[in-house]
């Protein structure tokens, strides 16, 4: 029996997929636990589980409505100055409090809760990368030198002030040892990766239940369906999306299932094709649908591709534009505009992915790298490897 610490920020789909890896290896008979900002690992994670808490919560809702309307380098500075950097400071006390009650043999470090690998550095544990989106291994600098350098810099200033040994020397978003990545290289892209960079698909755990709430009796047999999120941190953002979005289906024959806050459409009654609920059972309902339009969230996208689903992609910011690119790439999608979608566009885009059979048959190769790949079992393999 080993112990395994999963140590994640306080974002929904960079949880999720460590609980399906957790249960595996607590099937194996393995110790889990958790680590992070303790409000919303609470309600994120099944009931029972064991977490230690480490940083604060934060106000989210503020910093997101301060980062929302960001674009581009604006915005990576925004997350790597008032998101990740203060995230790992607020955490490490925390992280190493965790190692010094669970004795970890393994540390499991999202890449975004960079104090998970500066610990087990400090701690000279053996540590893995969690990867819950596949943005960073595109190469996304590549052509822009200064951007890349200016985020080296904010992760050598880092360093320098908590790790042992500081940058470059090594870089506390890639562990050496293993980096395990929720996607496919027929997704990412065929490139060069380093042996111990695993892909294995995405792993699904349980989520939070609100699946009682969904009213299932509303949708019509034997009508396609689609459904519309922009994630749980970007809904206010879709305030003229929704909108053109309804428009756009108004003379289709489908259904849209549309994940957004009723309050956003201007307390307008939705059309009758149109069911409107602000959360939904995401995994529960995708074996219902026939495509998904969505803000490029790596999660929502891979979801959406393990089972078979084609998608229009609307990006918005960080790494959506590269995760959208991967899915025309893949043959898998259409991307559209985000800040000036127009109903023509989305119509066409729409229309295509339902009627066209090379968009279905892109998800369907992407969907069958998924099952080769693994997911947690796989995933597990290789931690107890490690």
């Amino acid at each position: 029996m080993s112990r395994f610490l999963f140590v994640v920020p306080p974002l929904a789909g960079h949880v999720n997929p460590t609980i399906a890896v957790a249960k595996e290896l607590a099937v194996r008979g393995h110790e889990v636990a958790w680590c992070g900002p303790g409000e919303v690992l609470g309600w994120l994670l099944p009931a029972g589980s064991r977490i230690y808490e480490a940083g604060k919560d934060g106000d989210l809702g503020s910093l997101h409505l301060r980062w929302g309307h960001l674009r581009g380098v604006a915005a990576l500075k925004f997350l790597w100055e008032e998101a990740l950097v203060p995230l790992a400071r607020d955490m490490i006390p925390g992280v190493e409090a965790a190692v010094d009650a669970f004795r970890p043999d393994v540390v499991i470090a999202d890449q975004q809760a960079l104090a998970g690998a500066i610990v087990a550095q400090r701690h000279a544990l053996p540590w893995a990368t969690s990867a819950t989106t596949s943005a960073e291994f595109t190469r996304p600098f590549e052509g822009f030198p200064k951007i890349d350098q200016w985020v080296r810099d904010q992760i050598s200033e880092l360093l320098v002030e908590y790790a042992r040994t500081p940058a470059p020397a090594w870089d506390p978003r890639f562990s050496d040892r293993l980096v395990i990545i929720f996607s496919t290289s027929v997704l990412v892209g065929d490139r060069n990766f380093p042996d111990h960079y695993v892909f294995v698909g995405p792993a699904f755990g349980p989520r939070p239940t609100t699946e009682t709430d969904f009213p299932w009796e509303r949708l019509v047999p034997g009508r396609r369906r689609i459904l519309v999120s922009l994630g749980t941190l970007n809904g206010q953002a879709g305030a003229r999306f929704y909108p053109a979005v309804i428009e756009a289906t108004q003379d289709l024959d489908v259904q849209v299932v549309l994940a957004a806050p009723p309050e956003l459409l201007d307390d307008a009654p939705a059309p009758p094709h149109v069911v409107v609920q602000e959360y939904v059972p995401q995994l529960l309902l995708l074996p219902h649908l026939d495509a998904v339009v969505s803000h490029g969230g790596h999660n929502t996208v891979c979801e959406s591709l393990a089972h078979a689903l084609p998608l229009v992609v609307a990006p918005i910011r960080d790494d959506q534009p590269i995760i959208a690119e991967q899915v025309v790439a893949a043959g898998a999608g259409i991307r559209v505009r985000f800040g000036r979608a127009r109903v023509p566009e989305l119509r066409d885009a729409i229309s295509a992915v339902l009627d066209e059979p090379s968009y279905r048959e892109g998800a369907r190769r992407v969907q069958a790298s998924f099952a080769a790949a693994g997911g947690a079992t796989a995933a597990a393999d290789r931690l107890e490897a490690l």
